[in-house]
């Protein structure tokens, strides 16, 4: 996706961050992080220190140190303003954490540092990860943690650090797997991915492509790559991509076989999935008239090759009656 969990000015590039510049991203975090009483360096354990952590794009995790706020509690030694909930989480370790990427004008965290949050995590901001994270934090917009999002998606996930953020994702994963959860999480991806400044209904189609791919990074249809073709192929006709859409779509998956025989026109399906299914098996009837014509065609030359001709057959025949003649 495009740009940070984003606003998807490059739908296929990224989810978390505007530009692949890291050292520039860790340069204005440490800037950010040196206020209030000072900063320490802590290294993570968790998810920057692991060699088997891979980048989606095949990369290994590098380790990072992150610089933060200092915090006494971790040091051994409590502070008195440090306050934790019933689950054990700090509320001021939370509020510290967000400190350190939200906007220097917005009380936010916005595209420059949703790339940083995301490098400090060591997660590929294009990864299906990331928007499991905007989904557990319930984020409005694309590209954007309000102070309250942030604070209350830690409390949902019982984390108050990068590496209890980190630590979190195998249950995310796990979690999406229910069926109601993702249903759920697919419902979410279509409001995420609207852009709510301009008060947009519908996705753009580029964005739906790229969100469609996402969403089923984990379990995905028979039937996926074939509609996103479709969609490429006929994008004159196609502007976007309308909430009823999308939402049938999951059910579509579920339940149309992938042979498309138990499609009927007669249910109540979107009319753009009467042509898709049209457009498929045409194009499936297309290839298989091609298959059957490669393989004539194949079957022809292995019988010219084969097999003499019939005037080769009618000389040689007669050259023999000749030889036998003179004896």
């Amino acid at each position: 996706m495009g740009q940070c969990v984003t606003k998807c000015k490059n739908p296929t590039s990224s989810l978390g961050s505007k530009s692949g510049d890291k050292e520039s991203g860790s340069k204005s975090h440490h800037k950010k992080g040196s206020g209030g009483g000072g900063s320490h360096k802590e290294e993570l354990s968790g998810p920057c220190s692991k060699a088997t952590s891979e980048l989606s794009n095949g990369t290994k995790a590098l380790e990072v140190t992150v610089e933060t706020p200092v915090i006494p509690a971790l040091m051994g030694e409590p502070r008195k303003d440090e306050f934790l909930d019933a689950d054990g989480l700090s509320l001021l370790r939370i509020d510290e954490l967000f400190c350190c990427y939200k906007d220097e004008l917005d009380d936010a965290i916005l595209e420059e540092g949703m790339e940083r949050f995301c490098n400090d995590l060591c997660v590929d901001p294009a990864e299906y990860r990331v928007l499991l994270l905007a989904w557990k934090f319930q984020a409005a917009t694309m590209c954007k943690f309000t102070r309250k999002e942030f604070v209350d998606g830690c409390k949902a996930i019982q984390a108050d650090s990068l590496k209890g953020i980190y630590s979190r994702f195998p249950c995310m994963l796990l979690d999406a797997r229910g069926e109601e959860n993702f249903k759920d999480l697919y419902r979410f991806t279509f409001q995420f991915g609207l852009d709510a400044d301009e008060g947009q209904r519908s996705l753009q189609r580029e964005i739906a492509i790229a969100l469609w791919r996402l969403v089923f990074t984990q379990d995905t249809p028979s039937i996926l790559e074939r509609w996103l073709d479709f969609l490429g192929e006929n994008t004159p006709g196609i502007r976007g991509i309308s909430r009823d859409t999308w939402n049938m779509f999951l059910n579509f998956t579920q339940a149309i076989g992938p042979d498309l025989s138990n499609y009927s026109e007669d249910e109540a399906w979107p009319s753009l999935f009467d042509t898709f299914v049209e457009w498929e098996l045409e194009r499936r009837k297309k290839e298989e008239e091609q298959a059957l014509m490669a393989k004539e065609d194949e079957g022809t030359c292995t019988d010219t090759e084969s097999s003499p001709s019939t005037d080769r057959l009618e000389t040689e025949g007669s050259r023999g009656s000749q030889t036998w003649g003179g004896h």
